[in-house]
């Protein structure tokens, strides 16, 4: 079995390359192995990596990789290794949010290389999608954790810019764009066309359609999602005020906000196998794992147990932010 690890060398704080390089070739030096590493060049470039590596490998030896950066780089792994039967993933999270990881622990929990090297495989599901601009349709691609349009988006946009502003860092960045945002109110028009002939159609808040819980560096604003069930969840939040929505957020980022009875009129939330979304007037801002493009159109389907991802001992234990049996 080959591991191999794919840095993005502008993920983190300065010098975490440095460190996280060092790492993995101490704990392959201890557990005799021979981890390989590749540092990518440009947006894009785990992806192609990873799939040309799965292309000349398949049916000779199995493979890791482990995606050491962002949510970002992440989703670029699991596109390239997408429909390879040698290949798994692991995530040694060194970007801001760091979100699906969250889903079977904290982040911190995947930093130990060591344990990464002796990590379990668990099935996970991807969301598969297709995007339609001017006319145009893209590529199939997949999803591991969440999409987001309306002002979760809208604050993913602004996060990007809050932190290059002078001692404005991580959870900072993200509340002070939360504010930021909900000054300007700004949401999105969508027409949403759900699998058994129902729809919404006009102003919202948010939609987010996921694969796991969390987003914005662990606001768990999906909290029934579960990453192996088959099924991709979609919360729906609908055009509230701003005195609403304030009441509502600290509970909304604790994932309890489904509970809350005077919200039922607010959230719709189903878990559905396919769900269609269009833009009404100017194009949606789609946000992808934590990257964002413009869509006239998007069409969304559940692969289930799709990708095989690897959980270190110990991390599993918090599956879904909930301790096993809960």
């Amino acid at each position: 079995m080959r591991h191999i690890f794919i840095i993005n060398p502008l993920a983190g704080q300065k010098g975490r390359q440095r460190k996280t390089e060092d790492a993995i070739r101490n704990a392959g030096r201890k557990l005799r192995l021979e981890p390989e590493i590749y540092r990518t060049t440009h947006a894009g470039d785990g992806e192609r990596f990873a799939r040309q590596v799965c292309e000349e490998s398949e049916g000779k030896e199995a493979l890791r990789f482990y995606a050491c950066g962002g949510d970002g780089l992440l989703n670029e792994v699991i596109n390239g290794v997408y429909g390879f039967s040698n290949a798994e993933v692991g995530c040694v999270p060194l970007g801001t949010g760091n979100d699906y990881v969250r889903n079977y622990g904290l982040p911190e929990d995947f930093l130990d290389i060591e344990a990464q090297l002796s990590a379990s495989a668990a099935e996970s599901d991807v969301i598969c999608y297709t995007v339609q601009t001017k006319g145009k349709k893209e590529a199939p691609r997949c999803c591991i954790n969440m999409f987001n349009i309306g002002f979760d988006c809208n604050v993913v946009d602004q996060t990007a810019r809050a932190k290059n502003w002078p001692l404005i860092k991580g959870s900072a960045a993200y509340l002070l764009s939360v504010a930021i945002i909900l000054i300007k109110k700004k949401g999105a028009n969508l027409k949403v066309c759900y699998e058994d002939g129902s729809v919404f159609d006009g102003k919202l808040l948010l939609i987010a359609v996921a694969n796991g819980c969390f987003c914005g560096g662990g606001v768990k604003g999906v909290p029934l999602a579960k990453t192996d069930d088959g099924k991709m969840d979609v919360s729906l939040v609908r055009n509230v005020s701003r005195r609403t929505f304030i009441r509502m957020f600290p509970k909304y980022a604790k994932g309890i906000h489904l509970s809350e009875p005077s919200l039922s009129h607010v959230i719709d939330y189903r878990k559905c196998d396919r769900l269609e979304i269009f833009a009404n007037g100017s194009p949606m801002r789609l946000c992808t794992d934590g990257e964002i493009t413009d869509a006239r159109q998007v069409s969304f389907e559940i692969a289930p147990k799709a990708i095989r991802f690897l959980v270190p001992k110990g991390a599993g234990s918090r599956q879904n932010g909930r301790a096993k049996g809960e």
